[in-house]
């Protein structure tokens, strides 16, 4: 038994999930006539209460798509350093749009409005990047799944505003914080100008993301998406996933949730580690003594057909999800006892 905590895209659609997407009704979504894509997005619009939707064939795609939609080549995205859009999309940020990056230094990935104000309120001059756009992951990914107040994304919205700046959010486990937190996709959408989910982490879609916006920036994402290489044909396959997960698999994410802090219990009771960092959703940072080292561990645990994978500074990271069932979580809370 392979036991996969890498990350919560590894797992496979569930029997029911494959069901649905192989009775689906598709079309040529380059046309506009996939119905069930269509559905899709129509739903998700609803859910968070915004004009419009997209389907995109990845977040990182999503999350360009909307970047390029707000800033011109010059332009300054604002961002915290551990910032998804910024860390683990290939340089997109230079390479699609032209834009440099503002980083911010947040706590586990998340800033304050007060940080957001001393960057953002500068007199524009002729020689700096003009400030276009803050972007916020939540929940952040290399913060280990941490949640943002939602308080204080409000004061953020604030000073976005003030300085005439577009908001993103990079959503690509929005669904694990509201969870967590017991809030709603409304309340974001309200927030913000467009957003992203991802439907293949933590909901168990096997591909998509979806970005959400207005009308007007949603019409400008399709000739962007395609400009990407983002048109796909009968992809309702893939989109009636994405509808299965969204009815059916969002609740549960309280049990990844769940896992994940029993881990964490695990963790520090264990002699070997150095830190857990705090847990609140379905990702689990932590250190080991140096004397052992991360990637040693990594190795030892591996041997053990448990898998698990580095963050970099000495982190470790355990990701729990769909496919990591109770069997699994009680072999792996042996083997961390018994290291």
């Amino acid at each position: 038994m392979i036991i996969d905590l890498i990350s919560d895209t590894v797992t496979r659609p569930t029997k029911e999930m494959l069901a649905s997407m192989m009775s689906a009704k598709v079309g040529d979504d380059v046309f506009n006539m996939d119905p069930t894509v269509n559905e899709l997005q129509e739903k998700a619009a609803k859910m968070f209460g915004m004009e419009a939707a997209l389907f995109f064939p990845s977040g990182t795609m999503a999350n360009q798509t909307a970047i390029k939609l707000h800033t011109q080549p010059g332009d300054q995205l604002i961002c915290d350093k551990y910032a998804h859009v910024y860390n683990y999309e290939g340089g997109g940020v230079a390479f699609n749009s032209g834009v440099t990056c503002k980083l911010i230094d947040g706590n586990r990935g998340m800033f304050t409005a007060e940080q957001l104000e001393e960057v953002a309120s500068t007199t524009p001059q002729i020689y700096l990047p003009f400030n276009k756009l803050v972007c916020i992951e939540n929940t952040t990914n290399k913060g280990g799944g941490a949640c943002w107040d939602f308080s204080e994304l409000e004061k953020i919205k604030k000073v976005t505003k003030d300085n005439n700046l577009k908001f993103h959010l990079d959503g690509a486990r929005l669904f694990s914080a509201l969870v967590a937190k017991n809030e709603t996709p409304k309340q974001y959408g309200q927030l913000f100008d467009t957003i992203s989910i991802c439907l293949s982490k933590g909901l168990g879609a096997p591909i998509g993301s979806i970005l959400l916006g207005s009308k007007k920036d949603i019409e400008k994402a399709l000739r962007l998406r395609k400009l990407l290489g983002g048109g796909m044909r009968q992809v309702g396959f893939l989109a009636a996933a994405g509808i299965y997960a969204l009815d059916n698999h969002v609740n549960r994410l309280a049990e990844d949730h769940q896992k994940a802090k029993e881990i964490g219990i695990v963790l520090k009771s264990c002699s070997y580690i150095t830190k857990v960092e705090s847990i609140e959703t379905n990702i689990v940072i932590f250190y080991v003594d140096k004397e052992i080292g991360a990637d040693n561990f990594i190795a030892k645990m591996k041997d053990k057909n448990i898998l698990l994978t580095p963050m970099g500074e000495g982190k470790i990271r355990i990701v729990t999800h769909l496919d990591y069932t109770n069997e699994m979580h009680e072999i792996l809370l042996r083997e961390l006892k018994n290291f």
